[in-house]
């Protein structure tokens, strides 16, 4: 009797698996940062940078625009890196930071700006795990 062991890392994935984690992350990350930036209009806070209003949709839109970005670079990282995961959550990490920065000189009032900054945060908190989790180590 011949047995054939199959032996399979939950750490890592398909591209196609990745690439759907993205997606699906990118579309939550999306609705969690309008729903941040909903939550914030509605208790005062003005969406107004450089005198013009940042429609709450807006936040969507982005938010996807730049995840599908970071799954582009996920992608890219899980065919030509060594350590995908590491490489990833270390460029995504040092991407968010920066991402920081136009929030912090923008012409808005600085609760306008912490609310900015958290959409950053919140996009990154549910994007970078989840793609991260598909890469190999």
């Amino acid at each position: 009797m011949t047995t054939t062991a199959t032996t399979t890392r939950a750490t890592t994935s398909t591209f196609g698996v990745m690439i759907r984690t993205g997606v699906i992350a990118a579309v939550a990350a999306s609705v969690a940062t309008t729903a941040v930036a909903a939550a914030g209009h509605a208790a005062g806070v003005s969406l107004d940078v450089g005198g013009a209003p940042i429609p709450v949709a807006g936040f969507g839109v982005l938010t996807a625009a730049f995840s599908l970005i970071g799954v582009v670079i996920a992608a890219l990282l899980l065919r030509f890196a060594r350590h995908p995961r590491r490489a990833f959550v270390r460029t995504t990490v040092v991407l968010t930071v920066l991402s920081l920065v136009p929030d912090v000189i923008a012409d808005a009032g600085a609760a306008t700006k912490v609310l900015l900054m958290l959409t950053h945060l919140v996009a990154a908190a549910i994007v970078i795990p989840a793609v991260a989790r598909r890469l190999a180590a």
